[in-house]
């Protein structure tokens, strides 16, 4: 399975020559321990795997006892795992260091050390537990992983000329004529199987929308045991959004209502079940901006948000599974546009998870005032663009999962705040065109954004 990732791996190893070691964050079955094996595997003479889920306890202990004598810590970990290493020439790599916070924070000496190179994979590196009474390394880069972006899901559907094409009509702005129908048909595959390397993996075999739904079953499961195991006192209402977030983004306005889930509930009381889904990478969370001009952090209003989940194929098994599996006669009826239920939150949702994966911060802006109709609006997604200085740096999205449709709060957010603005874009199905200031763009070529 090609990723993207890869290449930042080789680039950090270049550039950084092991002045610093390296953390993969990402969520559950992304992905991270199989590329840090394969990018060991690839690009040193030899490497030691030591995955923290199932270290014994004496492996753990090392890093407390010999912390100052790293000669001794680094003789044990070779004879503990029968590997032998070269200075500079080994890659030691640290799986699920969550388990070993001393392990992490080991780091700073075994970097200074810099007889080897350092990969580190986590999930859930920043919840209290796994923190507590270490100092984080400043030695420690972060680099976060997510599912596979449309881009390697075509790459494993075996299709490696289709995205190149659609950067270059991208580029130029131009429709792309007799290959949008196959385009968007991947597409839809892409949202209705989502992004888990081993869902993808499947499916690029056996095209078996049943046998692909029960290995994204087993994903929900190890998130739910996670949410229990890991979620602390904070368990019952990181639950109560987890099970909800289908509920919520079913609605026509997408903003998490709390009241759905405890009457007069504040934000202030449930933010940090919101941060544990988000640290988790089960969701992306998206605030409301005040205001849609430069700077969208400097408005941000984090008492209004929408929750959406990490990855839109788990959403669907998540959302449709009332009997413990979804049938292959919903996923045709999602493979066709068959099914009669609201589309517009897996859409909105993949476009989330798309943006997100590109590196994007995700905003909306959402003014409801009752007296001026001008200012009443709902702009599903706000980016930034990189130059901050700039006054026009901000493009409003709107995303359309049918092919009628209104347009609008962007002609009004245009008409507003255009002085803000750089170009406005509609994500729809339909082809590529451009009419009265705004870009239409199909869905797949979100991620260009």
């Amino acid at each position: 399975m090609k990723r993207k990732i890869y290449d930042k791996l080789l680039q950090w190893k270049q550039e950084k020559n092991g002045t610093t070691a390296i953390l993969i964050e990402g969520a559950r079955r992304v992905g991270k321990s199989w590329i840090a094996e394969e990018f060991a595997r690839n690009e040193y003479e030899s490497y030691l795997l030591i995955d923290f889920s199932k270290a014994p306890k004496r492996v753990k202990d090392w890093f407390e006892e010999y912390l100052e004598d790293i000669d001794t810590l680094l003789q044990n970990l070779q004879l503990h795992y029968k590997k032998r290493l070269s200075p500079r020439k080994s890659l030691i790599i640290f799986d699920e260091v969550q388990k070993c916070p001393r392990a992490r924070e080991a780091i700073k000496a075994l970097v200074q050390d810099h007889r080897f190179d350092y990969l580190e994979t986590g999930s859930l590196i920043s919840i209290k537990k796994n923190v507590d009474n270490i100092v984080i390394p400043s030695e420690e880069e972060g680099l976060d992983m997510f599912p596979m972006d449309f881009e390697e899901f075509l790459w494993a559907m075996g299709n490696e000329v289709m995205m190149p094409y659609i950067k270059s009509r991208w580029e130029k702005l131009k429709p792309m004529g007799d290959f949008h129908r196959e385009a968007l048909q991947y597409f839809r595959q892409y949202l209705i199987v989502g992004g888990m390397p081993q869902a993808v993996a499947e499916y690029a075999v056996s095209r078996d929308f049943k046998r692909v739904d029960a290995i994204k079953r087993q994903i929900l499961r190890l998130y739910t045991n996670d949410i229990k195991k890991y979620a602390g006192g904070a368990t019952a209402r990181v639950s109560a959004i987890y099970d909800a977030i289908p509920g919520q983004l079913q609605k026509k306005e997408k903003k998490f209502v709390l009241s759905a889930l405890k009457d007069e509930a504040r934000m202030r009381e449930w933010d940090s079940a919101f941060f544990w889904l988000e640290d988790a990478k089960i969701a992306n969370i998206c605030y409301n901006t005040t205001a849609p001009n430069i700077g969208l952090r400097l408005n941000e209003d984090r008492t209004s948000l929408k929750c959406y989940f990490c990855d839109t194929g788990l959403l669907i098994s998540l959302a449709f599974s009332a009997r413990g599996i979804v049938s292959n006669e919903i996923y045709q009826k999602l493979m066709f546009d068959k099914l009669e239920v609201n589309e517009g939150m897996l859409v909105e949702n993949i476009v989330a998870q798309m943006l997100k994966a590109s590196g994007n911060d995700l905003f909306f802006y959402s003014n409801s005032d009752r007296e001026d109709a001008e200012s009443r609006m709902q702009i599903d997604f706000l980016i930034q663009k990189e130059r901050v200085t700039s006054r026009h740096n901000i493009s409003p999205i709107e995303v359309k999962s049918s092919a009628n449709y209104t347009l609008s709060s962007i002609h009004k957010c245009v008409k507003k705040y255009g002085q803000y603005l750089s170009t406005p874009y509609v994500l729809h199905t339909k082809d590529v065109e451009i009419e009265e200031g705004l870009v239409y763009l199909p869905l797949y070529m979100t991620s260009l954004l």
